[in-house]
């Protein structure tokens, strides 16, 4: 329906002429065509994981230069889930390791995206720490794995990158892990006086106090928890699973180990 409304002025008259029509402008038309073809065009297949040949061989160039560069420290290189480089490297290998990848002329992981943790009681060394690299200059990430347990430290990150500040404070505060040479290593989640380190496994889900407000004291009282009942437990699948897709690709794909005498990760 388009719409004509003409005007004269003059003399104090006032002329108004409305003209209505049933007929679609030629813009309303292309948008209407525009926006049928997008409602034909919905995609409807399942999602694919994509592995580029190329990009993975380069992947796997890498991963070797950095063994033969740092024998001494890198333990394993490894591609996971098709396309994701993996260093596994000792604790005491953490700094020079960080260091060559952020300084390398060839590699340039000059942003730390993330450290994250992880806990696997069934090892002697139960957790695990991830160093997650950003390339801006070739587009590139790259992660590195150490590991350790509830006594031995790790060094501080902090003086390669800035960022590992607030990150080890975090694996700090949920799994324990001690960070040495941190410049401030409190916790960052959870309360004043809080005991135990929520992300270990053995951490109860319940936890070991409840925060409430108490009437007849007028305050926020921390005390022990009391569960009414038995807590239940849920057995879930993984969501996952409702991709069959992504299990055509391998989950861990060794790409070379410098050195076969060399403990391993357990």
């Amino acid at each position: 329906m388009s719409l004509f409304f003409n005007r004269t002025f003059g003399a104090g008259k006032f002329l108004g002429r409305i003209i209505l029509s049933n007929k679609k402008s030629p813009i309303v038309q292309r948008l209407a065509t525009k926006t049928d073809q997008a409602t034909a065009q919905v995609e409807t297949r399942p999602t694919v994981a994509k592995i580029d040949p190329i990009q993975k061989t380069h992947l796997i160039d890498f991963g070797k230069y950095i063994a033969e560069c740092m024998p001494k420290y890198v333990q394993k290189v490894q591609l996971t889930a098709g396309n994701e480089l993996e260093v596994l490297v000792p604790p005491e290998a953490v700094i020079p390791v960080l260091q060559f990848l952020k300084d390398h002329h060839s590699g340039q992981f000059a942003n730390l995206v993330d450290i994250a943790g992880m806990d696997v009681p069934s090892r002697p060394n139960r957790f695990e720490i991830i160093y997650n690299l950003l390339s801006l200059r070739y587009n590139a990430r790259i992660r590195v794995k150490t590991y350790t347990d509830e006594l031995t430290p790790v060094d501080s990150a902090c003086d390669v990158f800035k960022a590992a500040n607030w990150y080890e404070r975090e694996i700090w505060d949920m799994y324990g892990v001690f960070f040495a040479n941190h410049p401030d290593l409190r916790r960052i989640l959870t309360d004043y006086g809080f005991e135990g380190h929520p992300f270990r496994k053995d951490f109860p889900l319940s936890g070991y106090v409840e925060v409430r407000y108490d009437d007849e004291q007028k305050r926020v009282v921390v005390e022990p928890l009391e569960l009414a009942q038995e807590f239940r437990r849920f057995e879930l699948s993984a969501p996952w699973e409702q991709f069959p897709n992504f299990r055509g690709n391998p989950a861990t794909e060794e790409v070379t180990n410098p050195s076969e005498d060399k403990p391993k990760q357990e």
